[in-house]
């Protein structure tokens, strides 16, 4: 029996009111056209109800009760209150009254157009999605430190370091590998995964895929440098050299990933790779108290600012997330102008010195995210960067990258004054360079900090003369790094030598003394400016 018709029998034996008229029956389930037919009639329309003898037909003679509001229908549904008693009902609703064949058909509205918007678009990744990566990856991806840093002292600032660079590959991107790699199916895992790169991301899928006994190939170009084949293979992936380009590699590793059945892995924005970067910021909120803003890495990919900005934004809208990007490219920054994503952008940036920074362009959905809830992206000079790769060496003991120091760059060049007595957190995620390529990093950031000079002077070929310089350059406590002679191309006396002379001393301060000793004792002086 249909829970509506008991409720109006149930209503009709009780309250028999002779003051109620046909009139102040609506049924609940008809429409309106329906409703003004009825009143136009006379009679109700009551066709649709049913008794266990037979459907109730119209009539003047059988009071009716109130129509009953939709709203109201949960107040019915598991028991009703009869002449004191109480009656329990074992009944649900699951759908409308059957209609008989004599009852008018109840004319069809048109569809309303819906909006052609997913559900669930994965531009904007749920919270619930990053606390699940970060449930999921504790058992594979360790947790690292967020501390405070002497740094706050020299710059006004309460600096707090998250280190991503401690983690087993020196990079962030195994948050968003590991959860990545753990959400594929078991058959795509058995049958394995490849990768066409020599960034941080294929480090990260070398290592965690060997740790998940996944099947794992990485194709490079045959100039990589080669700690990266052989760091691969140590963490026990297939190393592949094929092309003299990034884009024959890839093309090489997706047609064996077509021949073979592998997964072929690129860094994307998809929403587990996003749910996981995401994690960092969880971690970033619950070890720093108070937290004001954070800094991130904001060129290439720029997944880690889209997915830590997600998380950051949910549990604190008030805290500030900034992006910050190398100036000689400016792609996250171009992109928020046009407002759309750009994929390739001119720039003179050097790939070899920012690496991911200048890598893939990202995706819509990192765009989306990153537009809506980054509160502000800048960019920062060469010269900042590597100054900054210096101060992380002397106060910190830390070798890091382009990409792990451009954070802390952004500071250091005073491009975020409203900072100032706030706390901030810095993502140090990525310390990954060649040794040589680092050890020019440090010779330059020396000569832009002003503590490495460059200098020539006119001396005369009589004996003791460069020995009175040499003596100088000791009593002011400055260290001689390189000195040279040279005659055959100098516009001075025959009997003169230029003495060119690299001297590194211990601040800027010390730097304008010895260029004031120097100009008083030599007056041929030729200071070299950076």
């Amino acid at each position: 029996m249909n829970l509506a018709a008991q409720y109006l029998d149930s209503r009709t034996k009780k309250n028999n009111n002779p003051r109620e008229t046909s009139e102040d029956y609506d049924p609940f389930w008809q429409s309106d056209e329906e409703r003004s037919a009825g009143s136009k009639q006379g009679s109700p329309c009551c066709e649709g109800l049913c008794q266990k003898d037979g459907p109730i037909r119209s009539s003047h003679t059988l009071h009716r009760s109130a129509s009953i509001a939709p709203e109201r229908l949960k107040d019915f549904g598991e028991e009703e209150y009869l002449n004191g008693d109480v009656k329990s009902w074992e009944r649900k609703i699951v759908g409308l009254p059957k209609r008989l064949l004599g009852d008018a058909a109840e004319p069809q509205k048109p569809a309303e157009p819906r909006p052609t918007r997913a559900q669930n678009p994965p531009a904007f990744i749920r919270f619930e999605d990053i606390s699940a990566a970060a449930f999921k990856i504790q058992c594979g991806v360790q947790k690292t430190p967020c501390t405070y840093s002497r740094l706050s002292k020299q710059y006004g600032v309460e600096l707090f370091l998250k280190k991503e660079h401690l983690h087993y590959t020196c990079s962030v991107k195994e948050r968003g590998v590991f959860y990545l790699l753990t959400s594929l199916r078991q058959d795509q895992q058995k049958k394995g995964v490849i990768v066409a790169s020599d960034s941080n991301f294929s480090m990260a899928v070398a290592h965690h895929a060997s740790e998940l006994r996944i099947p794992v190939f990485v194709i490079m170009a045959a100039n990589t440098p080669p700690s990266r084949p052989k760091t691969c293979r140590e963490y026990g992936a297939m190393v592949i050299s094929y092309g003299s380009t990034p884009r024959d590699s890839q093309s090489h590793a997706q047609r064996l990933a077509r021949e073979n059945g592998y997964l072929y892995i690129e860094e994307e924005d998809s929403a587990a790779y996003l749910a996981g970067l995401g994690t960092m910021g969880l971690e970033m909120y619950e070890q720093v108290p108070k937290l004001d803003a954070v800094i991130l890495p904001a060129g290439g990919h720029c997944g880690l600012l889209a997915g830590t900005a997600a998380a950051l934004k949910h549990l604190n809208p008030r805290i500030t997330v900034i992006g910050v990007e190398p100036e000689d490219c400016p792609l996250l920054q171009q992109s928020l102008k046009l407002g759309y994503p750009i994929k390739e952008l001119h720039s003179t940036a050097n790939r070899k010195l920012y690496g991911d920074l200048v890598g893939p362009p990202f995706g819509n959905n990192a765009f989306l995210l990153a537009k809506k809830l980054v509160d502000k992206v800048i960019t920062v000079r060469e010269e900042d960067v590597l100054v900054s790769m210096l101060r992380f060496q002397e106060y910190e003991r830390a070798t890091i990258d382009p990409e792990g120091a451009i954070g802390l760059a952004a500071i250091l060049a005073g491009k975020l004054p409203e900072l100032q007595g706030k706390r901030v957190a810095i993502a140090v995620c990525s310390a990954s360079m060649e040794l040589p390529l680092l050890r020019q990093c440090v010779d330059r950031a020396l000569a832009l900090d002003g503590r490495v000079s460059k200098f020539a002077v006119q001396l005369g070929e009589w004996p003791g003369d460069t020995a009175k310089l040499l003596d100088l350059l000791a009593r002011e406590g400055v260290r001689l790094l390189d000195i040279s002679h040279e005659k055959q191309f100098t516009s001075s006396s025959v009997f003169n030598v230029q003495v060119l002379c690299v001297v590194e001393t211990r601040d800027r301060q010390q730097t304008t003394q010895l260029r004031n000793v120097l100009t008083e004792r030599y007056t041929t002086l030729c200071w070299h400016e950076r």
